[in-house]
């Protein structure tokens, strides 16, 4: 059987979290015993009708959806076996839940209803993820993972980056996007007189060796983390984490590790939550 990863984008394009998760799922699930003939990866722009009436049989995993048509998610609803990788709240016309007292949008506010209660599961990051979609859409299908994958590759390097000495100082990711809140980060740091590095874009690897110099991570993010993988390779990098109420991965009873013990974790996080991800694609 073929299986068919449809997102937004993919890890060769951009070095963001879901996209880094995603690749790392689709390289565990070619290499495990759920075997499939072939695994599509399809943009959600470059996806068309004839494609998924070609396979109409087989296995999808939906993720990042912004570019997938009306028509094309309707025909995916109607016909399909599929599981949504849910990562960035796109049941909400706004996509920020904290938008809404106690993160419950009123009922004009969902979308995409129909697509997330037909999935055979909504997958999602972390108890206070899970909790949040429940409460909002009311559904019965959706699952806790409980973390995110990184590969062996990235673990072995925060093994390394979570023994070095580290400054005094706070690293804050110069992030470009506005719900990411560098200038929240930065006015705390500066009301407390801490000493602060702004950590700009640049290659995956680079940016974890940049902020592991430093013992603690200052973030204040303006919308849930439906996990926070920053948050979680900063504390799997022995540092200290300053936030707020908006991260995902607090919920979880595995966040009070840190350094090795946490990627240890993560390291036989893996086998569970391909397990279960594969046995829904049975």
């Amino acid at each position: 059987m073929k299986l068919i990863f449809i997102a937004d984008f993919f890890a060769d394009e951009i070095n963001g979290g879901g996209e880094l998760n995603n690749e790392e799922f689709i390289s565990l699930l070619g290499r495990s015993k759920y075997f499939y003939k072939e695994i599509l990866k399809v943009k959600s722009s470059d996806v068309t009708l004839s494609l998924l009436e070609e396979n109409k049989e087989s296995n999808y995993i939906i993720a990042n959806f912004i570019g997938l048509s009306e028509t094309n998610k309707k025909f995916i609803e109607e016909n399909c076996h599929y599981i949504i990788y849910e990562h960035d709240h796109k049941y909400l016309n706004n996509r920020n839940p904290a938008a809404f007292k106690n993160f419950e949008a009123p009922k004009e506010a969902i979308i995409n209803y129909g697509f997330y209660k037909n999935a055979k599961a909504v997958l999602c990051q972390s108890k206070f993820h899970s909790n949040i979609v429940k409460n909002n859409l009311g559904l019965e299908n959706i699952i806790n993972l409980g973390g995110n994958l990184w590969d062996t590759t990235s673990l072995d390097k925060m093994k390394e980056y979570a023994t070095k000495d580290k400054k005094e100082v706070c690293s804050i990711m110069n992030s470009p996007i506005s719900h990411k809140n560098t200038s929240g980060a930065i006015d705390y740091c500066t009301v407390q007189k801490l000493s602060y590095e702004l950590i700009d874009p640049c290659s995956y690897y680079d940016f974890l060796n940049k902020i592991s110099n430093n013992d603690t991570l200052v973030f204040f993010p303006q919308t849930p983390e439906t996990l926070s993988r920053v948050v979680v390779e900063a504390r799997m990098m022995n540092m200290r984490t300053v936030t707020n109420s908006l991260i995902g991965a607090t919920s979880e009873n595995w966040f009070e590790m840190k350094g090795i013990p946490l990627i240890n974790f993560f390291e036989t996080k893996k086998s569970e939550i391909l397990r279960t991800v594969g046995d829904l694609l049975k």
